[in-house]
Order: C-alpha cells, then structure tokens, then sequence
C-alpha cells in the first residue's frame, strides 16, 4: 500500500519532469493520461492474475480483465515501456486501441495531445515518464478508488496552481462544492448534471454525498458537458478513476449545442450543479432571440453578459418537479440593471429558494466575493413566496493565499438554510412580493442587515468595533460601486465618452 502523502508525491513528480518543455498549462495534457493509462494496466493485470490463480485457465482470466476494461493485444503499458524508440507514436497507437475497444465508455478519454512531436515531447522525455509512472503498481488492493481520486484531485489543483490564469475553468474550490452538494441532497437512483463540468469535480461531489448519506451510488446518474474537449477526457477519467461507471461525458459548448436532449426537448435532471464562466463576452447572442429549445423565457441576456444564458439552460435542465440547482456566480448576476426585467421574470417564478452570499477569494485566483443561487421548480408549500437570504461573507478561512469554507463554516450556513428563518445579521427571509417591491433586486445586503458594532465604554470603540460598523454601513455602497464597474466595463469607448 502507498500512503497518500506518498501518492501526490509520486504524481506531482511526473509533472517535474515536463518543467522547461512545456507550458505549466500544458502539463494536464501529458500527465493525466498517463495516469490513467497505467491505472487501466494495472487493474487489468491485477483482474487477470485473480482469475488465473482461481482457475489456471489463460483464456478465461483474459476475458475476466476484459470485463472491466478491454484491453487489445499490444496497446498495454508493458508494450510501451518496451518500445525502444517512436515512444509517443507507439503509446498513441495504444490510446486509440483502448478508446476504440472501450467504444461507449472511453471515447475520446486520452485527449489529443500530439504525443508524435518530438520536438516538444522526446523519446527521452516520454521514458522518463513511463519510468516513474512504473515505480509504483496502481492496482485497487494497493491504491483504492478513494485514494487514487483524491490524489487525482490533488494533480488537478496543483495543475490549477501552476496554470493560473486558466484554473477557474478547471478547478472549482472543493469545499464550497462539498457545501452545494449538501444543500441540494442528491439521492439515490436520481440523475445529476453539469452544464460546464470541468473536470467533473461537482458531479463527484453529489455522488460522494450521497454515499455519505447512504445511499447505493450505482443508481445515481452522472451527466456533464465541457466546452474544452481535454478538460472533458480529464472529467471522463476522474469519474472512471472514482469507480463510477454510470456516467455521460460530452464535450461542446452548452448554450450553442446542449448535448442532452430528447426529441425536440432538453433533457431535465432531478438535480443540477453549475460554476459557469462568469460574464463571458464573446457568444453567440442572436439565435438565443429565437432559442429553439425555449430557454429565452426570462429573455435575451445582452452580449456582454451570458451569465442568464446559463442561469436558463440549467433552469430549463430541472425536473418539472423534482429539479432543484445550485450555481456559483458572481455577485452582480443579483443586481445589475442590465439583466433587471429578466431577473423580476425569476423572481415572479417563484423558483428562487435561497440567495447564499460568501466571502473573498473562493473564485480560483480571484478575491472576489462569490454567490450561491438555489433554486427548486418546487418549493415546499411552506417555503413558496419567500426567498431566504444568507450573508455568509464572515464564515470563510484563508490559508497560504488559499480560502476554503472549514466544517464549522458550513455547518452553520446548511443549518440556516435548513432552518429557513430569520437570524439577525446572517440570514433574512423576504417575500417575493417585497422582492418584486425592490424591483426583482436579490443583492444580500438589502435584506440581511448587519447589526451595528457597540462601542467599549465611554465615548470611545475598539479598532475591530470601529471597522466592523464601518464594513457593515459600506457594504451597500461596495455593491452598487461593484455594479457601476461592471456596467462601464461593458461600454465601449464611445459610449463612455458621450456619457
């Protein structure tokens, strides 16, 4: 057995050896197929062996290992650690064997890195990899689903670090998942689904829980999709190297080609978790006017802004009745005149249940304050025509540059969310009509007022008191300076000009 801490060494290692070849963002391309590659090896031999020692029967252990995973003659890792030279054209020619063998499950998982360049990915460099991926058996009996799926977790957020810029797309903050899955409480034989599922780290998180629940995970149905087609293999071998075997991985761009349909519908799913792309610029606005699976009905988002393109596809993805979602967004998907008549129409719904405020820096890479928007195409009886409001902005730790939501952070807000009640400074519920009142405004801080800090004896109050009154009286002012930013973010030079 390897101990975890072992593992992520051993993994992060395998990057090591790419430093100066390639870009940091890059590495996922070369690493994570060779991962998985020799996890499929080596579970494959350790299928056989049981088979054999049971029945000393060649054939019969050879079907056996290929059960799992089918595994054509010559396209095994032991075949490319022989190849004494074109490496990358020998290791390629097993990827395609293995995806081609493996049709309906594996299609496409090793990504389209160009393992034939020589120039970027040498023989050399390609036996230094194999050679350090050998060192260790990746077998269940020596590293279990469990751990090999957090070690896989930890390449992805070390690849996040390294790659920086491009980390949001690929690495959502695991603890505030964890939360949203909670929140939602997948349950067992219901179908789950991630409109932009990265790596697929949300849809693990739904199965974990329910696991953690008890509930049997092999009813549960996992479906994603992904713009960018080596995220999507890296989401199809992180579900496989979690022993998932029910799951639909598609690779394209939801809102101009959604790939779950049936007929002329959008599919629906009982359960939905999303971390759009925030406030993307660049889409294809015009055939949403017309959008032929119906999912303009709050209206056509303007085109510096495809954060309500999302917000519909997933509304228009629930379950008619048992549907609910929770997608992370920015905050001024809350309050930005832009989207104002499109946001009175999601009021008006009453699909909207709770508005979750957190604090800094759980965006990867950003220290901007993120919102979780829950909704239900179904609300309890005793929860229709309210929205709960939670102001959770305090409830956050930050460690090495890093924020994360601890135990205790998220106990208490599911508790709040549970409860569905006032708590003065932390949660409020509105009524859709007081919202409406407002102008369909959903922005925290209009509902849940902080209380003033006491000042400390005579006519003096502690620095803390004194900033806490402060940051409480300006957080308003903070959000509507946020949204002003956002709005002349979106002019052009002309038109600040004649502003």
């Amino acid at each position: 057995m390897i101990t975890q801490r072992e593992l992520e060494s051993y993994l992060w290692g395998a990057a090591t050896l790419l430093r100066g070849l390639i870009d940091a963002s890059d590495y996922k391309q070369y690493i994570f197929p060779l991962l998985f590659f020799k996890r499929l090896s080596d579970v494959w031999d350790e299928d056989y062996r049981e088979a054999l020692d049971e029945t000393g029967d060649a054939g019969y252990a050879t079907d056996t290992a290929n059960d799992r995973f089918n595994i054509p003659q010559g396209a095994h890792w032991d075949d490319v650690r022989e190849a004494p030279r074109d490496v990358g054209r020998v290791l390629l020619s097993a990827f395609l064997a293995i995806e081609a063998a493996n049709f309906e499950r594996l299609q496409g998982v090793f990504g389209n890195a160009n393992w034939t360049d020589k120039a970027q990915m040498p023989d050399g460099t390609l036996k230094n990899l194999i050679e350090h991926f050998s060192k260790h058996d990746l077998t269940l009996s020596a590293v279990p689903e469990d751990e090999l799926g957090n070690g896989y977790e930890y390449l992805i957020k070390k690849f996040a670090d390294d790659s920086g810029h491009t980390a949001q797309e690929f690495y959502t903050n695991r603890t505030l998942v964890h939360l949203m899955a909670q929140m939602l409480e997948p349950k067992p034989g219901e179908s789950i689904y991630d409109p932009t599922c990265g790596t697929g780290g949300m849809l693990i998180s739904c199965l974990a829980e329910v696991k953690r629940r008890g509930g049997d995970i092999r009813t549960t149905g996992l479906y994603g999709q992904e713009l960018i087609t080596i995220t999507a293999a890296i989401a199809r071998m992180n579900l496989v190297i979690h022993g998932v075997s029910d799951f639909h991985i598609a690779s394209g761009n939801t809102l101009a080609d959604p790939a779950f349909a049936q007929g002329d519908l959008l599919r629906t799913f009982d359960v939905v978790l999303a971390n759009p792309p925030y406030s993307i610029k660049k889409w294809n606005r015009g055939p949403w006017e017309k959008d032929v699976w119906g999912r303009n009905f709050l209206g056509t988002p303007p085109q510096g802004r495809a954060d309500y393109a999302f917000f519909q596809h997933i509304l228009k993805s629930m379950d008619p009745k048992t549907g609910r979602c929770a997608v992370l967004f920015p905050h001024g998907v809350l309050f930005r005149n832009e989207e104002a008549e499109m946001r009175r129409k999601l009021v008006e719904a009453d699909v909207v249940e709770c508005v979750l405020g957190l604090g800094p820096g759980l965006f990867y890479n950003s220290p901007m304050e993120a919102c979780v928007v829950i909704c239900r195409s179904r609300k309890k009886s005793t929860r229709q025509g309210q929205i709960l409001f939670i102001d959770a902005v305090a409830e956050i730790a930050r460690e090495r540059a890093q924020s994360f939501l601890r135990r205790d952070h998220q106990a208490r807000i599911l508790g709040a969310y549970q409860a569905f009640q006032e708590q003065p400074g932390f949660a409020a519920v509105a009524t859709v009509s007081d919202v409406l009142a407002a102008d369909g405004n959903l922005s925290i801080a209009r509902y849940v007022k902080r209380p003033k800090a006491a000042a400390t004896g005579g006519d003096g109050a502690t620095l803390a008191a004194t900033w806490a009154a402060f940051d409480a009286d300006g957080r308003e002012f903070w959000t509507g300076m946020d949204a002003l930013v956002d709005m002349l973010d979106g002019l052009t030079t002309s038109e600040v000009a004649d502003a």
